[in-house]
């Protein structure tokens, strides 16, 4: 790797999801030298793990790409991928950053032809699918993976599949002699787009996540959809692989609970009206989908596309905090029981398939920062001037939407610019 050359003019931007490279576009593009670290290997975030966006139901890709296209074209942004922070110190303007990069075992002459994918056999549970199929050892994160290499589990260096790889590749693209690299960098500002985390499902003991497998989360169902996803695009049920025509959607899994999350995630209630579509897309007139909320909360011009949602036949909704769920062992249909508190009528009602509204919560916990930072009691970062020039960005400061992470990301970059720009001022 080329030596990292970086001053206090230079803004360093933490996570590569869609506010990180939100942020360091919109800084880059300003004429700002912008380095964007990303623990995974390629860019991309959860946005590249949606189906689809709401409202509008079209597909993340196509806003990806653009910014690819940017990214690729923007002689003042470095990408460093398979890179974590894992030491800041000193104050705003003038920050030492000690970054530690992972082995990719994959340099630059690699073309994404496959070949060393095709040629191990070693598979492990896919990070991408959230464990829902299997990868290979040697693999390309996702079809719109940036950078666009292939890399190596570390699991199979020091086997036979690491020399099969390695013996597969025409370009010399692989080096199993690859070690992590350290380096410390100056910068002027930090942007931290760790981005979010969906909670742990298993935690929510009464649904039964961990015991029954008709019961998953709204992120696998949305990669459940993708035609690149684990089932080719098909609504099917774990279980036994057959089509589930009868989805359940069960709101605030994990949110607005004092046992679990205390906030609201925001993105919930839009996230399964969304997913109700995809029943109607899939199925037409045959699927029927089941939305059991405490309130619904969607406002300003979302709301049209709750309304749109109501007046579809097929869709129904239960005013109920479901209390639990059992399984049918004869059919394998999870079975919600709860009371309606429209009418309050006790309910045991069996679907096919169960979809959790899983909260969010931020990617780094409270005491894995690098620095100190102000947080909030939910564990996002605030707006302090305690931090100096440390500022969040997207759904490390709060459980936001797409758009709202965006707009986020492009005011952390305008601050993180203010400072270089102060630093450029006193040192011209």
């Amino acid at each position: 790797m080329s030596e990292v050359i970086a001053t206090n003019q230079t803004i360093l931007v933490v996570g590569g999801g869609i506010s990180g490279m939100t942020a360091a576009l919109e800084a880059a593009e300003c004429g700002k030298q912008v380095i964007l670290v990303e623990k995974n290997p390629s860019i991309g975030g959860r946005v590249s793990q949606l189906y689809k966006y709401f409202p509008k139901l079209c597909h993340p890709k196509c806003g990806l790409e653009i910014n690819l296209k940017r990214i690729k074209a923007n002689r003042n942004l470095r990408v460093m991928a398979m890179t974590e922070v894992s030491a800041i110190s000193g104050d705003a303007g003038n920050y030492s950053v000690t970054l530690k990069t992972a082995p990719r075992y994959v340099n630059e002459n690699c073309t994404s032809c496959g070949a060393c994918g095709d040629a191990v056999e070693a598979e492990f549970d896919s990070e991408y699918n959230y464990g829902m199929n299997k990868r290979k050892g040697a693999y390309l994160p996702f079809n719109q993976a940036y950078p666009e290499r292939y890399v190596l589990d570390p699991a199979i260096i020091g086997t036979d599949d690491a020399e099969k790889a390695k013996a597969a590749c025409k370009y010399g693209a692989i080096d199993l002699d690859m070690g992590e690299s350290e380096s410390t960098i100056t910068v002027g500002a930090i942007i931290w787009a760790t981005g979010w985390k969906p909670y742990d499902a298993g935690k929510i003991q009464p649904y039964g996540y961990d015991r029954f497998q008709n019961v998953i989360t709204s992120v696998e169902f949305e990669r459940m959809l993708d035609p690149h996803g684990p089932t080719g695009g098909k609504i099917l049920r774990p279980s036994d692989g057959k089509e589930a025509k009868d989805v359940a959607f069960i709101q605030c899994a994990g949110s607005r609970d004092k046992n679990h999350l205390a906030h609201c995630s925001r993105i919930c209630c839009m996230a399964s009206l969304k997913q109700t579509t995809y029943l109607r897309e899939q199925y037409g007139d045959d699927g029927k989908g089941t939305v059991y909320y405490i309130d619904i909360r969607a406002i300003d011009r979302i709301d049209d596309f709750y309304q749109n949602v109501q007046k579809d036949p097929n869709i129904s909704f239960v005013k109920s905090k479901v209390a639990s769920i059992t399984e049918d062992k004869e059919t394998g249909n999870p079975v919600l029981h709860g009371v309606d508190t429209e009418g309050y009528h006790r309910y045991s009602n069996p679907h096919e398939l169960v979809v959790l509204a899983i909260g969010m919560e931020p990617s780094v916990p409270a005491g894995d920062f690098p620095i100190e930072v102000v947080l909030n009691e939910e564990g996002f970062v605030e707006l302090d001037e305690a931090n100096g020039a440390f500022f969040a960005a997207g759904c490390s400061s709060d459980a936001l939407d797409v758009n709202r992470a965006v707009q986020s990301a492009t005011a952390s970059a305008l601050r993180a610019i203010q400072v270089v720009n102060k630093v450029a001022g006193a040192e011209g």
